[in-house]
């Protein structure tokens, strides 16, 4: 069955108000950009936002005050650093944000897709990380080490996280959800099967006997996922492998452009409340521009043969 539905129909129906949504778990590439537009034009409220290091999407959405608590490692700009309107959030607003170290997202999400209440470690032993953070327990091992027979080894039990809901996006994935995805996953495995739901968004939907040719390929169950949408330069300005580069430039004049509260609203303005679709969000980036972040060196995998 389709699972296919435009981008403002799979955001109105999948993301209420008040849901704890996690986005950006592939770090620095295929940031669903699209899809937190989409949220933001929407106008959804009291998010908890989830990820690992979280990029300027995340700051765009606490710029349009869509969320109310952040659960991250980091947020901010990494080429430029700290984000402004998280920044001013938290400083002047006293959003909410529960500091997690980049592994620890990544035990928590695993835990819940798992379906354990925890799982034990040894990161951020000795860290403040841990203070005042009730996804920390501090618990002793069961298993004493033979070199250590008299005193237990101290661990932490990382909590388990599952989303509300979990917005990835992709290469390419066929109408019912089963999706192929290729570079750096970062913890987007973890935080899709701890999800509730799932959004997969493709920058293009293909057949399933393409899905079918290479089913090592498919890290993305379609049984876990409740739509697809596709849509063509949905992470600009991150990239996508095999289809477009990531645009410096973007990020150096977002973090120009959102200085103060006011210079924000202005850039909302222009690059989401004013561009209902990414198409014409492309068209306001340029031909000439979208055509320069294209793939001009392809690197191929080598053939791999599935027969018998």
């Amino acid at each position: 069955m389709s699972k296919v539905v435009t981008m403002r129909e799979a955001i109105a129906e999948l993301v209420p108000e008040g849901a704890s949504v996690a986005l950006g778990l592939q770090m620095e590439q295929m940031i669903p950009f699209a899809a937190g537009h989409e949220i933001i034009r929407q106008k959804k409220r009291g998010l908890t936002l989830i990820g690992p290091i979280s990029d300027i999407l995340f700051d765009q959405l606490i710029g349009a005050g869509c969320v109310e608590k952040v659960i991250a490692a980091w947020v901010g700009n990494v080429m430029m650093g700290s984000a402004y309107n998280f920044r001013r959030a938290v400083e002047e607003r006293g959003m909410k944000v529960v500091n997690m170290t980049n592994f620890t997202v990544a035990l928590a999400l695993q835990a819940a897709a798992m379906g354990v209440p925890f799982l034990p470690t040894r990161s951020a032993l000795g860290s403040d990380t841990v203070r005042e953070n009730d996804f920390f327990k501090a618990i002793e091992s069961p298993f004493s080490p033979e070199t250590r027979p008299i005193q237990p080894e101290k661990l932490h039990a990382v909590r388990a996280l599952a989303p509300d809901i979990t917005i990835v996006h992709v290469q390419r994935a066929d109408r019912e959800g089963n999706a192929h995805c290729w570079g750096n996953f970062g913890v987007m495995i973890e935080g899709m099967r701890a999800a509730k739901r799932v959004i997969v968004v493709a920058e293009e939907i293909v057949a399933p006997d393409v899905i079918a040719s290479d089913p090592n390929r498919t890290v993305i169950p379609g049984f876990l996922v409740n739509a697809v949408v596709e849509c063509p330069m949905g992470a600009h300005p991150s990239p996508v492998q095999g289809y477009y580069k990531r645009d410096d430039a973007f990020f150096r004049q977002y973090h120009e452009q959102t200085k103060t509260e006011a210079d924000t609203e202005a850039w909302l303005n222009r690059w989401v409340y004013d561009v209902p679709h990414r198409p014409a969000y492309a068209n306001q980036l340029g031909a000439c521009r979208v055509d320069a972040l294209g793939v001009k060196q392809h690197a191929y995998a080598a053939q791999v043969d599935f027969g018998y």
